[in-house]
C-alpha cells in the first residue's frame, strides 16, 4: 500500500518536532542490534516526524516499516541522513515522490558517510584534541581531562547540528553541501596538530625526567624526541611503511640509551 496525499494530516513540521527528532538521533545506537544494527535507533529518531505527517493506521505503519530495514553508518554524521529522511518524508507526505526514494537515499549515503565520519572523528579529531590536552597537563593538571571533554563534544555536537540542518533543508543536495565542508582536509590538519602536540609532550617528558634524574643529556634527549617526531611525520606522509618508521624509532632509542 503506498501513501497518498489524501492520507496525510499536514506535510509541514513545527520547530519543536524537528528538535525532538534531532535529540532522539543522539541515541541512535542505544538499541543497536546484530540484524538491523542502527535501524531501531533511526526509526525511533524520526518517529515524531512520522507521527505528525501520517495519521494512525496503515499509512504511519508503512512509514515506520521502511525505516526498520538495515541501517548502519557513523553515529555522528548520521544526523545528516536523519535530516534527509525527514526531508524526503515530507515530500512523500505531499505526494511529490514515492516511498522508495527515501529508502534509496539511506542506502546510498550510509556507507560513504560512515567512512567520512570514521576518518574525521575517530582518526583525526579525537587524537588531535587528546594530544593537545595531554600537552596541557603540566599547566592544567587533571583539568586537562575536563578540557578534552568540553572541546571534543563542542566540536562534534556543533557538527551534528550543522549536518542535521543540511540534510533537513537540502535533501538529495546534501552530498554537495557535505563535500563543501571538506572534512578530509580538516582531518589532515588535525592529524598534523596531533603529531606536533605529541612531539612537544615527548620533549617535555624527556626534559622533566632527565632533570629529575640529574642527567646532563636531558636537553639533547628532548631535541632528539622532537626531531624523531618530525621525521616520523614526514616519513608517514611520504607513504613510508609504518613498520620502517617503528624500527627506525626503536634503533634511535637504543642508540640514545647507550650514549646518554
Amino acid at each position: 500500500m503506498s501513501t497518498s496525499a489524501a492520507t496525510v494530516r499536514d506535510a509541514s513540521l513545527p520547530a519543536h518536532v524537528l528538535l525532538r527528532v534531532f535529540l532522539r538521533s543522539l541515541f541512535l545506537q542505544a538499541s543497536w542490534n546484530p540484524k538491523g544494527m542502527q535501524n531501531l535507533g533511526l526509526a525511533y529518531a524520526v518517529y515524531p516526524a512520522l507521527e505528525r505527517l501520517y495519521p494512525a493506521g496503515p499509512a504511519r505503519e508503512e512509514a515506520v516499516r521502511r525505516h526498520l530495514v538495515f541501517f548502519n553508518t557513523h553515529p555522528y554524521v548520521a544526523a545528516a541522513i536523519v535530516g534527509g529522511v525527514v526531508n524526503h518524508e515530507q515530500r512523500i507526505a505531499r505526494g511529490e515522490e514515492s516511498p522508495d526514494r527515501v529508502v534509496a537515499f539511506k542506502a546510498a549515503l550510509m556507507g560513504p558517510l560512515a567512512a567520512l565520519g570514521d576518518g574525521f572523528f575517530w582518526l583525526s579529531l579525537k587524537p588531535a584534541v587528546g594530544a593537545v590536552c595531554a600537552t596541557l597537563v603540566p599547566l592544567l593538571g587533571v583539568w586537562a581531562v575536563a578540557l578534552f571533554l568540553v572541546l571534543y563534544n563542542l566540536v562534534h555536537v556543533l557538527l551534528r547540528v550543522r549536518l542535521y540542518w543540511l540534510g533537513l533543508f537540502l535533501g538529495d543536495r546534501l552530498v554537495e553541501a557535505v563535500a563543501r565542508v571538506n572534512l578530509p582536509t580538516k582531518g589532515a590538519r588535525l592529524r598534523a596538530v596531533a603529531a606536533a602536540s605529541a612531539g612537544g609532550l615527548a620533549a617535555w617528558l624527556a626534559v622533566s625526567f632527565g632533570a629529575a634524574a640529574g642527567g646532563e643529556g636531558a636537553p639533547f634527549l628532548a631535541a632528539g624526541c622532537l626531531a624523531l617526531g618530525i621525521a616520523s611525520y614526514v616519513l608517514v606522509t611520504r607513504r613510508v611503511p609504518n613498520y620502517v618508521v617503528l624500527y627506525l624509532a626503536a634503533g634511535l632509542a637504543c642508540a640514545a640509551g647507550a650514549f646518554l
